[in-house]
């Protein structure tokens, strides 16, 4: 396992928690985690030398933990930049509590990202395999 690959690729979920506080619409952000889970698969599948899907699983992982935590410590910010998702935790469990929400979806999101990123990878890696 590439700790240190890991971490690195973790840094664009750093990156997408910030941004996505202050200037990144839930509208376009799909289109940012696309790129980023395809610049991410290319460097896996190039940089690991094995267990493609669980380096692309762990990233995923380390994007949620870093996301929740910057969602969570500039919620103020947050929520002044989508009303939208603030509008929809009302409707959820606990919706007075949205920071504790974030806290509990934050995780699953990651899961499921993660299974999604460690396709990614997977099937970069099968794609370069075949290119040598």
């Amino acid at each position: 396992m590439n700790r240190n690959l890991i971490f690195k690729l973790s840094l664009f979920g750093l990156a997408m928690a910030l941004g996505t506080v202050f200037f990144i619409s839930s509208k376009i952000e799909p289109f940012f985690w696309l790129i980023i889970f395809i610049l991410c698969a290319m460097f896996v599948a190039k940089q690991a030398d094995r267990k493609y899907f669980l380096h692309g699983f762990y990233i995923s992982l380390l994007n949620s933990v870093w996301i929740t935590a910057i969602h969570v410590i500039l919620f103020k910010f947050y929520v002044q930049n989508h009303p939208e998702e603030m509008q929809m935790m009302t409707t959820m469990p606990l919706p007075t509590h949205p920071r504790i929400m974030m806290l509990i979806t934050g995780p699953i999101v990651g899961v499921i990202s993660g299974l999604v990123l460690g396709l990614f990878c997977w099937l970069a890696y099968l794609m370069v395999k075949k290119t040598h």
